[in-house]
Protein backbone atom coordinates (compact mmCIF):
# COMPACT_ATOMS: atom_id res chain seq x y z
CA UNK A 1 0.00 0.00 0.00
CA UNK A 2 1.50 3.30 -0.72
CA UNK A 3 1.05 6.65 0.69
CA UNK A 4 0.60 10.12 -0.71
CA UNK A 5 2.53 12.51 0.28
CA UNK A 6 1.51 16.52 0.86
CA UNK A 7 3.54 17.80 -1.66
CA UNK A 8 2.38 15.17 -4.45
CA UNK A 9 -1.27 16.18 -3.17
CA UNK A 10 -0.87 19.70 -3.59
CA UNK A 11 0.76 18.66 -6.93
CA UNK A 12 -2.46 16.81 -7.88
CA UNK A 13 -4.72 19.53 -6.50
CA UNK A 14 -2.92 22.31 -8.81
CA UNK A 15 -2.86 20.28 -11.44
CA UNK A 16 -6.65 19.67 -11.03
CA UNK A 17 -7.20 23.65 -10.78
CA UNK A 18 -5.23 24.25 -14.04
CA UNK A 19 -7.48 21.75 -15.70
CA UNK A 20 -10.43 23.32 -14.46
CA UNK A 21 -9.06 26.54 -15.25
CA UNK A 22 -8.44 25.51 -19.06
CA UNK A 23 -11.60 24.24 -19.42
CA UNK A 24 -13.60 27.01 -18.10
CA UNK A 25 -11.24 29.51 -20.26
CA UNK A 26 -12.13 27.32 -23.34
CA UNK A 27 -15.66 27.60 -22.43
CA UNK A 28 -15.56 31.06 -22.62
CA UNK A 29 -14.04 31.02 -25.69
CA UNK A 30 -16.43 28.64 -27.09
CA UNK A 31 -19.79 30.25 -25.88
CA UNK A 32 -18.07 34.41 -27.17
CA UNK A 33 -17.94 32.43 -30.89
CA UNK A 34 -22.40 31.99 -30.22
CA UNK A 35 -24.38 34.57 -32.42
CA UNK A 36 -25.67 37.22 -29.81
CA UNK A 37 -28.47 37.07 -29.09
CA UNK A 38 -30.19 33.62 -29.29
CA UNK A 39 -33.60 34.58 -30.44
CA UNK A 40 -34.80 30.98 -30.37
CA UNK A 41 -37.83 28.90 -30.51
CA UNK A 42 -37.87 25.12 -29.41
CA UNK A 43 -39.98 22.55 -31.71
CA UNK A 44 -42.26 20.49 -30.48
CA UNK A 45 -41.18 17.13 -30.21
CA UNK A 46 -42.27 15.82 -33.36
CA UNK A 47 -41.54 18.80 -36.05
CA UNK A 48 -38.66 17.43 -37.38
CA UNK A 49 -39.59 13.97 -38.22
CA UNK A 50 -39.88 14.15 -41.68
CA UNK A 51 -38.87 16.33 -44.87
CA UNK A 52 -42.03 17.64 -45.19
CA UNK A 53 -42.69 19.18 -42.10
CA UNK A 54 -38.91 20.69 -41.70
CA UNK A 55 -39.75 22.60 -44.85
CA UNK A 56 -43.20 23.64 -43.50
CA UNK A 57 -42.11 24.93 -39.73
CA UNK A 58 -38.78 26.52 -40.45
CA UNK A 59 -40.31 28.91 -42.86
CA UNK A 60 -42.84 29.82 -39.72
CA UNK A 61 -40.28 29.81 -37.70
CA UNK A 62 -38.38 32.65 -39.59
CA UNK A 63 -41.82 34.74 -39.82
CA UNK A 64 -41.85 34.92 -36.44
CA UNK A 65 -38.94 36.61 -35.87
CA UNK A 66 -36.52 34.35 -34.59
CA UNK A 67 -33.11 33.40 -35.42
CA UNK A 68 -32.14 30.09 -33.74
CA UNK A 69 -34.43 27.19 -34.12
CA UNK A 70 -33.81 24.46 -31.36
CA UNK A 71 -34.86 21.45 -33.27
CA UNK A 72 -34.23 17.43 -32.00
CA UNK A 73 -32.19 14.98 -33.57
CA UNK A 74 -33.71 11.37 -32.89
CA UNK A 75 -31.61 8.56 -32.30
CA UNK A 76 -33.90 6.15 -33.47
CA UNK A 77 -34.69 7.64 -36.88
CA UNK A 78 -30.39 8.09 -37.51
CA UNK A 79 -29.73 4.82 -36.34
CA UNK A 80 -32.62 2.43 -37.36
CA UNK A 81 -30.65 -0.32 -37.80
CA UNK A 82 -27.36 -0.83 -35.93
CA UNK A 83 -24.09 0.68 -37.65
CA UNK A 84 -26.83 1.93 -40.34
CA UNK A 85 -27.40 5.51 -40.68
CA UNK A 86 -29.66 8.13 -42.07
CA UNK A 87 -28.72 11.71 -42.06
CA UNK A 88 -31.83 12.89 -44.57
CA UNK A 89 -33.44 14.61 -41.79
CA UNK A 90 -30.10 16.31 -40.17
CA UNK A 91 -29.25 17.16 -43.69
CA UNK A 92 -32.61 19.00 -44.79
CA UNK A 93 -32.66 20.99 -41.28
CA UNK A 94 -29.15 22.43 -42.21
CA UNK A 95 -30.27 23.62 -45.50
CA UNK A 96 -33.51 24.68 -44.88
CA UNK A 97 -32.38 26.59 -42.40
CA UNK A 98 -29.76 28.22 -44.20
CA UNK A 99 -31.88 29.10 -46.89
CA UNK A 100 -34.44 31.12 -43.84
CA UNK A 101 -31.29 32.22 -42.80
CA UNK A 102 -31.60 30.86 -39.05
CA UNK A 103 -28.91 29.20 -37.08
CA UNK A 104 -29.84 25.65 -35.55
CA UNK A 105 -29.22 24.10 -32.33
CA UNK A 106 -29.50 20.65 -32.42
CA UNK A 107 -31.11 18.60 -29.35
CA UNK A 108 -30.02 14.91 -29.11
CA UNK A 109 -32.76 12.70 -28.22
CA UNK A 110 -30.44 9.94 -27.33
CA UNK A 111 -30.46 7.61 -24.60
CA UNK A 112 -32.60 9.63 -22.33
CA UNK A 113 -35.38 12.29 -23.24
CA UNK A 114 -37.43 13.57 -20.19
CA UNK A 115 -35.74 10.75 -18.20
CA UNK A 116 -37.07 7.97 -20.24
CA UNK A 117 -35.95 6.39 -22.94
CA UNK A 118 -38.33 6.69 -25.27
CA UNK A 119 -36.17 7.62 -28.42
CA UNK A 120 -33.94 4.66 -28.28
CA UNK A 121 -33.81 2.80 -31.55
CA UNK A 122 -36.08 -0.55 -31.54
CA UNK A 123 -33.09 -2.43 -31.76
CA UNK A 124 -31.87 -1.35 -28.14
CA UNK A 125 -35.04 -1.34 -26.92
CA UNK A 126 -35.86 -4.96 -27.30
CA UNK A 127 -32.16 -6.50 -26.25
CA UNK A 128 -32.65 -5.02 -22.29
CA UNK A 129 -29.79 -8.13 -21.88
CA UNK A 130 -27.52 -6.18 -23.78
CA UNK A 131 -28.89 -2.76 -23.00
CA UNK A 132 -30.19 -2.98 -18.87
CA UNK A 133 -32.65 -1.00 -17.50
CA UNK A 134 -32.45 1.26 -14.75
CA UNK A 135 -34.28 -0.37 -11.20
CA UNK A 136 -36.36 0.87 -9.07
CA UNK A 137 -35.27 0.00 -5.08
CA UNK A 138 -37.82 -2.76 -5.38
CA UNK A 139 -36.41 -4.11 -8.53
CA UNK A 140 -38.59 -2.92 -11.01
CA UNK A 141 -37.53 -2.33 -14.74
CA UNK A 142 -37.89 1.23 -15.73
CA UNK A 143 -38.23 2.72 -19.43
CA UNK A 144 -34.98 4.05 -18.72
CA UNK A 145 -31.60 2.94 -20.11
CA UNK A 146 -28.89 2.42 -17.14
CA UNK A 147 -26.12 4.98 -17.13
CA UNK A 148 -23.43 2.35 -15.32
CA UNK A 149 -23.90 -0.20 -18.64
CA UNK A 150 -20.66 -0.11 -21.18
CA UNK A 151 -22.93 -1.42 -23.63
CA UNK A 152 -25.78 1.96 -23.67
CA UNK A 153 -23.04 4.38 -23.28
CA UNK A 154 -21.10 2.36 -26.12
CA UNK A 155 -24.09 2.66 -28.79
CA UNK A 156 -25.03 6.47 -27.57
CA UNK A 157 -22.28 7.41 -28.17
CA UNK A 158 -21.21 5.39 -31.46
CA UNK A 159 -24.59 7.07 -32.83
CA UNK A 160 -23.28 10.43 -31.61
CA UNK A 161 -20.00 10.46 -32.93
CA UNK A 162 -21.46 9.67 -36.24
CA UNK A 163 -23.95 12.92 -35.82
CA UNK A 164 -21.24 14.94 -34.91
CA UNK A 165 -19.14 13.83 -38.32
CA UNK A 166 -21.65 14.29 -40.14
CA UNK A 167 -22.17 18.00 -38.49
CA UNK A 168 -18.49 19.02 -39.38
CA UNK A 169 -18.56 17.69 -42.58
CA UNK A 170 -21.93 19.34 -43.63
CA UNK A 171 -21.29 22.21 -41.74
CA UNK A 172 -17.37 22.77 -41.15
CA UNK A 173 -17.37 26.32 -40.11
CA UNK A 174 -20.32 26.32 -38.05
CA UNK A 175 -22.23 28.63 -39.50
CA UNK A 176 -25.55 26.95 -39.48
CA UNK A 177 -25.45 24.53 -36.43
CA UNK A 178 -23.99 26.69 -33.44
CA UNK A 179 -24.54 24.93 -30.45
CA UNK A 180 -25.00 20.89 -29.35
CA UNK A 181 -27.57 19.62 -26.31
CA UNK A 182 -27.10 16.21 -25.12
CA UNK A 183 -29.54 13.94 -24.30
CA UNK A 184 -32.60 15.85 -22.92
CA UNK A 185 -33.80 16.59 -19.06
CA UNK A 186 -31.63 13.71 -17.86
CA UNK A 187 -32.65 12.33 -14.65
CA UNK A 188 -34.34 9.52 -12.88
CA UNK A 189 -38.11 9.25 -12.35
CA UNK A 190 -40.09 7.33 -9.52
CA UNK A 191 -36.35 6.47 -7.72
CA UNK A 192 -34.21 8.90 -6.48
CA UNK A 193 -31.53 6.52 -7.63
CA UNK A 194 -30.74 3.04 -10.13
CA UNK A 195 -30.99 0.61 -8.07
CA UNK A 196 -29.84 -2.00 -10.81
CA UNK A 197 -27.05 -4.35 -10.54
CA UNK A 198 -24.50 -2.31 -12.29
CA UNK A 199 -25.38 0.51 -10.44
CA UNK A 200 -25.30 -0.74 -6.87
CA UNK A 201 -21.78 -1.99 -7.76
CA UNK A 202 -20.72 1.39 -8.52
CA UNK A 203 -22.55 2.54 -5.46
CA UNK A 204 -20.48 0.19 -2.95
CA UNK A 205 -17.43 0.83 -5.26
CA UNK A 206 -16.88 4.58 -4.39
CA UNK A 207 -18.28 3.72 -0.63
CA UNK A 208 -21.40 6.05 -1.36
CA UNK A 209 -23.46 6.06 1.34
CA UNK A 210 -20.20 6.09 3.85
CA UNK A 211 -19.26 9.44 1.82
CA UNK A 212 -22.61 11.10 1.80
CA UNK A 213 -25.14 9.38 3.43
CA UNK A 214 -27.91 7.16 2.48
CA UNK A 215 -31.07 9.88 2.51
CA UNK A 216 -32.55 11.09 -0.92
CA UNK A 217 -30.45 13.71 -1.54
CA UNK A 218 -27.37 11.63 -0.91
CA UNK A 219 -28.62 9.09 -3.64
CA UNK A 220 -29.45 12.19 -6.19
CA UNK A 221 -25.91 13.47 -6.08
CA UNK A 222 -24.96 9.83 -6.73
CA UNK A 223 -26.68 9.86 -9.76
CA UNK A 224 -25.95 13.36 -10.55
CA UNK A 225 -22.27 12.63 -10.68
CA UNK A 226 -22.80 8.96 -12.55
CA UNK A 227 -24.79 10.55 -15.49
CA UNK A 228 -22.30 13.51 -15.68
CA UNK A 229 -19.31 10.95 -15.97
CA UNK A 230 -21.36 9.38 -18.88
CA UNK A 231 -22.02 12.61 -20.40
CA UNK A 232 -18.53 13.75 -20.10
CA UNK A 233 -17.89 10.61 -22.87
CA UNK A 234 -20.00 12.33 -25.14
CA UNK A 235 -18.66 15.28 -24.82
CA UNK A 236 -15.14 14.59 -25.23
CA UNK A 237 -16.35 12.89 -28.19
CA UNK A 238 -17.87 16.10 -29.65
CA UNK A 239 -14.98 18.12 -29.01
CA UNK A 240 -12.56 15.91 -30.57
CA UNK A 241 -14.63 15.85 -33.74
CA UNK A 242 -16.16 18.96 -33.83
CA UNK A 243 -15.94 21.90 -31.55
CA UNK A 244 -18.67 24.08 -30.45
CA UNK A 245 -20.51 24.78 -27.25
CA UNK A 246 -22.44 22.08 -25.49
CA UNK A 247 -25.18 22.04 -22.79
CA UNK A 248 -27.16 19.90 -20.96
CA UNK A 249 -31.04 21.03 -19.85
CA UNK A 250 -32.70 20.31 -16.67
CA UNK A 251 -36.66 19.64 -15.72
CA UNK A 252 -36.87 22.01 -12.33
CA UNK A 253 -37.25 20.26 -9.03
CA UNK A 254 -40.49 22.70 -8.35
CA UNK A 255 -43.60 22.13 -6.24
CA UNK A 256 -42.15 20.41 -3.15
CA UNK A 257 -41.80 17.34 -5.24
CA UNK A 258 -38.71 15.05 -3.79
CA UNK A 259 -35.60 13.10 -5.61
CA UNK A 260 -38.23 10.81 -8.23
CA UNK A 261 -40.88 13.15 -8.22
CA UNK A 262 -38.93 14.94 -10.39
CA UNK A 263 -36.02 14.19 -12.80
CA UNK A 264 -33.80 13.02 -9.67
CA UNK A 265 -29.95 13.87 -10.32
CA UNK A 266 -30.63 16.29 -13.98
CA UNK A 267 -27.88 19.00 -14.29
CA UNK A 268 -29.85 20.95 -11.29
CA UNK A 269 -28.58 24.08 -9.48
CA UNK A 270 -28.20 22.67 -6.18
CA UNK A 271 -26.18 19.44 -7.99
CA UNK A 272 -24.13 21.81 -9.97
CA UNK A 273 -20.81 21.01 -8.32
CA UNK A 274 -21.43 17.03 -9.16
CA UNK A 275 -22.10 18.23 -12.88
CA UNK A 276 -19.19 20.22 -12.84
CA UNK A 277 -16.95 17.54 -11.77
CA UNK A 278 -18.47 14.92 -13.69
CA UNK A 279 -18.59 16.62 -16.72
CA UNK A 280 -15.68 19.20 -16.98
CA UNK A 281 -16.18 19.50 -21.32
CA UNK A 282 -19.85 20.97 -20.89
CA UNK A 283 -20.11 24.81 -21.41
CA UNK A 284 -23.48 25.18 -19.88
CA UNK A 285 -26.39 23.69 -17.68
CA UNK A 286 -29.83 25.13 -18.79
CA UNK A 287 -33.34 25.40 -17.18
CA UNK A 288 -36.31 24.32 -18.65
CA UNK A 289 -38.78 27.01 -16.81
CA UNK A 290 -42.10 26.28 -17.15
CA UNK A 291 -43.20 27.18 -13.63
CA UNK A 292 -43.80 30.27 -11.74
CA UNK A 293 -41.20 31.91 -9.98
CA UNK A 294 -39.54 32.47 -13.51
CA UNK A 295 -36.94 35.52 -11.86
CA UNK A 296 -36.14 33.18 -9.76
CA UNK A 297 -35.11 29.84 -11.12
CA UNK A 298 -33.31 31.70 -13.36
CA UNK A 299 -31.22 33.61 -10.99
CA UNK A 300 -30.29 30.04 -10.51
CA UNK A 301 -28.60 30.12 -13.73
CA UNK A 302 -26.67 32.56 -13.59
CA UNK A 303 -24.04 31.97 -11.36
CA UNK A 304 -21.51 34.40 -10.36
CA UNK A 305 -17.67 34.18 -10.54
CA UNK A 306 -16.04 32.68 -7.39
CA UNK A 307 -12.28 33.40 -6.50
CA UNK A 308 -11.91 29.35 -6.55
CA UNK A 309 -12.99 29.48 -10.26
CA UNK A 310 -9.90 31.65 -11.38
CA UNK A 311 -12.45 34.49 -11.46
CA UNK A 312 -14.39 33.34 -14.18
CA UNK A 313 -18.39 33.16 -14.31
CA UNK A 314 -19.42 29.59 -13.18
CA UNK A 315 -22.54 29.14 -15.74
CA UNK A 316 -24.15 31.35 -17.87
CA UNK A 317 -27.83 31.70 -18.60
CA UNK A 318 -29.32 29.77 -21.54
CA UNK A 319 -33.14 29.20 -21.67
CA UNK A 320 -33.49 26.67 -23.72
CA UNK A 321 -37.08 25.85 -22.80
CA UNK A 322 -39.81 28.05 -21.36
CA UNK A 323 -43.76 28.02 -21.38
CA UNK A 324 -44.66 29.50 -25.05
CA UNK A 325 -47.51 32.11 -23.75
CA UNK A 326 -48.84 35.51 -23.29
CA UNK A 327 -45.65 36.64 -20.82
CA UNK A 328 -43.17 35.15 -22.99
CA UNK A 329 -41.84 38.19 -24.28
CA UNK A 330 -41.13 40.52 -21.79
CA UNK A 331 -39.52 37.19 -19.57
CA UNK A 332 -36.84 37.22 -22.46
CA UNK A 333 -36.42 41.04 -22.22
CA UNK A 334 -35.94 40.77 -18.58
CA UNK A 335 -33.94 37.51 -19.10
CA UNK A 336 -31.39 39.32 -21.79
CA UNK A 337 -31.21 42.88 -19.67
CA UNK A 338 -30.98 41.65 -15.97
CA UNK A 339 -28.29 38.20 -16.61
CA UNK A 340 -27.28 39.36 -20.18
CA UNK A 341 -28.29 35.71 -21.33
CA UNK A 342 -26.75 33.79 -24.27
CA UNK A 343 -30.46 33.38 -25.99
CA UNK A 344 -34.14 32.55 -24.84
CA UNK A 345 -36.37 29.83 -26.40
CA UNK A 346 -40.20 29.00 -25.86
CA UNK A 347 -40.73 25.26 -26.18
CA UNK A 348 -43.12 24.08 -28.33
CA UNK A 349 -43.67 27.61 -30.45
CA UNK A 350 -44.55 25.53 -33.70
CA UNK A 351 -47.70 25.18 -32.25
CA UNK A 352 -49.07 27.64 -30.29
CA UNK A 353 -51.42 30.32 -30.39
CA UNK A 354 -50.97 33.74 -32.82
CA UNK A 355 -51.49 35.45 -29.25
CA UNK A 356 -48.62 33.73 -27.44
CA UNK A 357 -46.40 34.12 -30.39
CA UNK A 358 -47.05 37.53 -30.61
CA UNK A 359 -45.60 38.89 -27.63
CA UNK A 360 -41.90 36.44 -28.52
CA UNK A 361 -41.95 38.19 -31.86
CA UNK A 362 -42.73 41.88 -30.46
CA UNK A 363 -40.08 41.18 -28.15
CA UNK A 364 -37.53 39.96 -30.16
CA UNK A 365 -37.84 42.70 -32.30
CA UNK A 366 -36.83 45.13 -29.59
CA UNK A 367 -33.96 42.92 -28.73
CA UNK A 368 -32.55 43.10 -32.34
CA UNK A 369 -32.70 46.53 -32.35
CA UNK A 370 -31.01 46.69 -28.91
CA UNK A 371 -28.71 44.55 -29.54
CA UNK A 372 -27.70 46.34 -33.19
CA UNK A 373 -26.68 49.27 -31.09
CA UNK A 374 -24.84 48.12 -28.32
CA UNK A 375 -23.24 45.39 -30.76
CA UNK A 376 -21.18 48.95 -31.52
CA UNK A 377 -20.52 50.32 -28.18
CA UNK A 378 -18.17 49.37 -25.53
CA UNK A 379 -20.23 46.79 -22.60
CA UNK A 380 -23.29 48.69 -21.24
CA UNK A 381 -25.17 48.61 -18.28
CA UNK A 382 -28.45 47.29 -18.40
CA UNK A 383 -31.12 45.78 -16.28
CA UNK A 384 -34.12 43.51 -16.38
CA UNK A 385 -37.73 44.28 -15.30
CA UNK A 386 -40.44 41.65 -14.98
CA UNK A 387 -43.68 42.50 -13.18
CA UNK A 388 -47.04 40.77 -12.24
CA UNK A 389 -49.78 40.54 -10.15
CA UNK A 390 -48.12 40.06 -6.73
CA UNK A 391 -44.41 41.52 -7.71
CA UNK A 392 -45.06 45.05 -8.96
CA UNK A 393 -41.88 46.93 -7.94
CA UNK A 394 -38.42 47.13 -8.01
CA UNK A 395 -36.09 50.08 -7.15
CA UNK A 396 -32.88 50.85 -8.25
CA UNK A 397 -29.61 52.82 -7.51
CA UNK A 398 -27.64 53.16 -11.01
CA UNK A 399 -24.78 54.99 -9.98
CA UNK A 400 -26.57 58.07 -8.07
CA UNK A 401 -29.85 57.53 -10.46
CA UNK A 402 -32.71 56.48 -8.12
CA UNK A 403 -34.90 54.55 -10.60
CA UNK A 404 -38.79 53.12 -9.26
CA UNK A 405 -39.67 50.87 -11.79
CA UNK A 406 -43.57 49.27 -11.28
CA UNK A 407 -45.97 47.57 -13.14
CA UNK A 408 -48.23 49.37 -15.66
CA UNK A 409 -51.43 48.70 -14.00
CA UNK A 410 -50.15 50.02 -10.61
CA UNK A 411 -51.47 53.24 -12.82
CA UNK A 412 -54.21 54.43 -10.44
CA UNK A 413 -56.69 55.17 -13.45
CA UNK A 414 -56.13 51.81 -15.71
CA UNK A 415 -59.62 50.00 -15.14
CA UNK A 416 -58.00 46.33 -15.80
CA UNK A 417 -55.93 47.02 -12.35
CA UNK A 418 -58.82 47.01 -10.62
CA UNK A 419 -61.73 45.16 -12.18
CA UNK A 420 -60.58 41.38 -10.96
CA UNK A 421 -58.70 40.71 -14.14
CA UNK A 422 -55.47 38.59 -14.53
CA UNK A 423 -52.73 40.70 -14.66
CA UNK A 424 -50.36 40.26 -18.08
CA UNK A 425 -47.02 40.08 -17.07
CA UNK A 426 -44.97 43.61 -17.74
CA UNK A 427 -41.07 43.73 -18.80
CA UNK A 428 -38.22 45.71 -20.08
CA UNK A 429 -34.44 45.76 -20.49
CA UNK A 430 -33.27 48.92 -19.34
CA UNK A 431 -30.00 49.78 -20.65
CA UNK A 432 -27.47 53.24 -19.67
CA UNK A 433 -26.44 54.29 -22.58
CA UNK A 434 -24.40 57.43 -20.64
CA UNK A 435 -24.76 60.27 -17.89
CA UNK A 436 -28.60 60.87 -18.04
CA UNK A 437 -29.15 58.85 -20.43
CA UNK A 438 -31.36 56.18 -20.92
CA UNK A 439 -32.83 53.29 -22.70
CA UNK A 440 -36.23 51.10 -22.42
CA UNK A 441 -37.17 48.72 -24.08
CA UNK A 442 -40.42 46.64 -23.26
CA UNK A 443 -43.81 46.59 -22.25
CA UNK A 444 -46.21 46.83 -19.61
CA UNK A 445 -43.58 49.24 -17.22
CA UNK A 446 -43.73 52.27 -15.42
CA UNK A 447 -40.12 53.99 -14.74
CA UNK A 448 -39.71 56.99 -12.77
CA UNK A 449 -36.40 58.83 -11.65
CA UNK A 450 -34.70 60.41 -8.74
CA UNK A 451 -31.90 61.32 -7.02
CA UNK A 452 -31.00 59.38 -3.66
CA UNK A 453 -32.01 62.68 -1.51
CA UNK A 454 -35.20 62.90 -3.67
CA UNK A 455 -36.20 59.67 -3.30
CA UNK A 456 -35.38 59.61 0.17
CA UNK A 457 -37.77 62.14 1.02
CA UNK A 458 -40.19 61.33 -1.59
CA UNK A 459 -44.15 61.27 -0.32
CA UNK A 460 -46.56 59.19 -2.78
CA UNK A 461 -49.75 60.44 -3.98
CA UNK A 462 -52.43 59.11 -5.54
CA UNK A 463 -53.04 61.15 -8.66
CA UNK A 464 -55.10 61.04 -11.52
CA UNK A 465 -54.42 60.53 -15.30
CA UNK A 466 -54.82 64.43 -15.30
CA UNK A 467 -52.04 64.66 -12.57
CA UNK A 468 -54.52 66.18 -10.16
CA UNK A 469 -54.66 64.88 -6.66
CA UNK A 470 -57.84 62.43 -6.32
CA UNK A 471 -60.28 63.68 -3.98
CA UNK A 472 -60.07 62.48 -0.65
CA UNK A 473 -56.80 61.00 -0.90
CA UNK A 474 -53.92 61.24 0.95
CA UNK A 475 -50.55 61.34 0.91
CA UNK A 476 -48.73 57.62 1.57
CA UNK A 477 -45.14 58.36 2.69
CA UNK A 478 -42.60 56.06 1.13
CA UNK A 479 -41.31 53.89 3.47
CA UNK A 480 -37.79 54.77 4.16
CA UNK A 481 -38.49 58.78 4.35
CA UNK A 482 -38.05 59.87 7.89
CA UNK A 483 -39.07 63.41 6.18
CA UNK A 484 -42.36 62.08 5.32
CA UNK A 485 -43.03 59.76 8.33
CA UNK A 486 -42.77 63.24 10.06
CA UNK A 487 -45.05 65.11 7.58
CA UNK A 488 -47.49 62.39 8.22
CA UNK A 489 -47.17 62.83 11.67
CA UNK A 490 -48.52 65.74 11.73
CA UNK A 491 -45.16 67.49 12.73
CA UNK A 492 -45.92 71.34 12.62
CA UNK A 493 -41.93 71.87 11.52
CA UNK A 494 -41.56 69.35 9.10
CA UNK A 495 -38.07 69.00 7.61
CA UNK A 496 -37.16 71.24 4.93
CA UNK A 497 -37.05 69.48 1.12
CA UNK A 498 -32.89 69.56 0.19
CA UNK A 499 -31.17 68.52 -2.57
CA UNK A 500 -31.58 68.18 -6.04
CA UNK A 501 -34.36 66.67 -8.39
CA UNK A 502 -33.99 64.48 -11.54
CA UNK A 503 -36.29 65.69 -14.55
CA UNK A 504 -37.54 64.36 -17.82
CA UNK A 505 -35.27 66.66 -20.25
CA UNK A 506 -36.72 64.26 -23.65
CA UNK A 507 -38.27 60.81 -23.68
CA UNK A 508 -38.63 59.95 -27.41
CA UNK A 509 -39.96 56.69 -28.87
CA UNK A 510 -37.42 55.50 -31.38
CA UNK A 511 -36.12 52.78 -33.62
CA UNK A 512 -32.39 51.78 -34.03
CA UNK A 513 -31.50 50.80 -37.98
CA UNK A 514 -29.28 47.82 -38.86
CA UNK A 515 -26.37 49.91 -38.37
CA UNK A 516 -27.40 50.70 -34.89
CA UNK A 517 -28.16 54.36 -35.40
CA UNK A 518 -31.11 55.64 -33.14
CA UNK A 519 -34.05 57.03 -35.43
CA UNK A 520 -36.83 59.10 -34.05
CA UNK A 521 -40.36 58.13 -34.27
CA UNK A 522 -42.33 60.45 -32.19
CA UNK A 523 -41.89 62.83 -28.61
CA UNK A 524 -43.63 61.38 -25.71
CA UNK A 525 -44.95 64.08 -23.24
CA UNK A 526 -48.21 65.71 -21.19
CA UNK A 527 -50.29 62.92 -20.81
CA UNK A 528 -47.75 60.24 -22.13
CA UNK A 529 -45.05 61.07 -19.54
CA UNK A 530 -48.02 62.12 -17.02
CA UNK A 531 -46.81 65.50 -17.50
CA UNK A 532 -43.27 64.90 -16.81
CA UNK A 533 -43.09 62.26 -14.07
CA UNK A 534 -42.23 59.07 -15.22
CA UNK A 535 -42.09 57.43 -18.85
CA UNK A 536 -44.22 54.66 -19.44
CA UNK A 537 -44.94 51.94 -22.05
CA UNK A 538 -48.70 50.31 -21.99
CA UNK A 539 -49.80 46.88 -21.63
CA UNK A 540 -49.76 45.38 -25.02
CA UNK A 541 -47.88 48.01 -26.33
CA UNK A 542 -43.74 47.03 -27.72
CA UNK A 543 -41.66 49.97 -27.79
CA UNK A 544 -38.32 51.68 -26.93
CA UNK A 545 -38.06 54.54 -25.53
CA UNK A 546 -35.09 56.98 -25.32
CA UNK A 547 -34.64 58.65 -21.78
CA UNK A 548 -33.15 61.48 -21.38
CA UNK A 549 -32.74 63.23 -17.65
CA UNK A 550 -31.54 66.54 -16.48
CA UNK A 551 -31.36 67.83 -12.36
CA UNK A 552 -32.50 70.77 -11.12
Amino acid sequence: MWEITENAKRKVYALGLLLLLTVTANATDRLASLPRPLLGGELSNSAATSVADIDEVMSRMRALGLNTVLVPAYWELLEPAEGHFDFTLIDRTIDVASAQQLYVVLLWFGAWKNSMSCYAPEWVKRDTRRFPRAMTAEGKQMEILSCFSDQVLQADLKAFSALMRHISERDPRRQVVVMMQIENEIGMLESARDHAPLAEQAYRREHWAERYGTDLLADEKFMALSYARYVEHLARAARSIHDMPLYVNAAMNSRGRRPGEYPSAGPLAHLVDFWQQGAPSIDLLAPDIYDTGFKSWAAQYAMPQRPQDGGTVRNRLFIPESRCCANSGVRALYAFGEHQALGFSPFAIDQASDADTRSVTRAYDLLRQVYGLTARRAPLTSYGLLFDQDDRERTIDDDGIVMTCRHYFTLPWDPRATDGSTWPEGGAMLLRLGHYDYLLAGSGVVVDFQTPSEHQQSVRRALGEDGFAEAGSSAQPAADSQHARSAAAGSRSPRRFSGKRIGLLSVDEVRIDSTGSIGYLRRHNGDQTHQGRHARIGVGEWKLLHIRLYDY
